[in-house]
């Protein structure tokens, strides 16, 4: 795969400040920065373009991560209105994607933003506070392509910038079946397992591009049993799952319903114990029984 350059550029001089970032040879510009420079980056001449936008924070209630897609021929008057919109309270981050050559039109940024709830709500990665996405308009053909590969861009600077909510759920890999490339390298998903015999704990996962992902049908405890203070982000985060369905009581157990993403095996573990665990040691490596701490300094000593 050849590289790709993004240019960023820190407008106040700060990592947590206003933020623009851009791609050779790509008509869109993002801007980003927390809601409480909101009145600065309203200012900039990009805002007031046509483009769409995401509002991210956290669900007041549940405490899970939340993104809202919008879109507007002046983007900068939408996002005035929603800083006053009780209904958007949660939000303490927004981007902004406009075009460089300002010619988005109001049917692109439909199509747009019909498309990025779409790939929101696919990832599963956090609750989307559309809940649906609107039809998208009819466009030419030449101009779908073009959506089609603004949109591509899109999903490649966002998680530059801490936003990753459009990245689609990695699938595992299994070894080539072609006989036709017998010295082709064998790249095939390493599995783990967690069990939890007294709770009927079983779950199954796999780890692709720094994440931990739990697969569908784990059966884990449903609540959260620990009342230490330090374990309540795990703990609305439990909940959080089982109020978007994420996590559901079938037959008598808990039990998810899709493959679940987590930054870490201990994130994972966690979740399905109820309680704060150690991911490194709980996670067993199915095929060498190894712990997954264990598993990860072998594979350092064999490099």
């Amino acid at each position: 795969m050849s590289g790709r350059s993004i240019r960023m550029f820190l407008a106040d001089g700060t990592s947590t400040g206003i933020i623009t970032a851009e791609i050779m040879n790509w008509t869109g510009h993002v801007v980003t920065g927390p809601r409480s420079r909101l009145s600065e980056l309203l200012k900039r001449e990009e805002t007031s373009r046509t483009g769409v936008y995401f509002l991210v924070g956290e669900d007041p209630e549940t405490g899970e991560d939340m993104v809202y897609v919008g879109e507007s021929d002046d983007v900068s008057k939408r996002l005035q209105n929603h800083s006053r919109d009780t209904q958007k309270d949660f939000f303490g981050k927004v981007a902004i994607v406009t075009s460089k050559d300002q010619n988005l039109t109001k049917a692109h940024v439909r199509f747009l933003e019909s498309h990025l709830i779409r790939l929101a709500l696919s990832s599963g990665r956090l609750k989307v506070a559309n809940g649906n996405s609107p039809d998208a308009p009819a466009l030419p053909e030449a101009d779908v392509s073009d959506m089609e590969f603004f949109i591509e861009q899109v999903k490649l600077v966002l998680p530059v910038l801490g936003l990753d909510f459009l990245r689609a759920k990695p699938t595992p890999k299994s070894p080539p079946r072609s006989a036709a490339e017998p010295d082709k390298p064998q790249e095939e998903t390493d599995f783990f397992t967690l069990v939890g015999k007294r709770d009927g704990i079983e779950a199954r996962a796999y780890e692709s591009d720094g994440e931990f992902i739990v697969l569908a049908g784990a059966k884990v405890r449903g609540r959260w049993a620990s009342k230490s203070l330090h374990d309540s982000g795990y703990k609305r985060k439990l909940e959080g799952l089982i109020d978007r369905g994420a996590i559901t009581e079938k037959d008598g157990r808990w039990v998810t319903t899709e493959d679940l993403v987590f930054s870490s095996p201990s994130a994972a573990a966690a979740i399905a114990f109820g309680r704060s665990s150690n991911g490194r040691t709980s996670w067993i490596h199915e095929a060498s029984g190894q712990t997954y701490a264990d598993f990860q300094l072998a594979a350092l000593d064999k490099a």
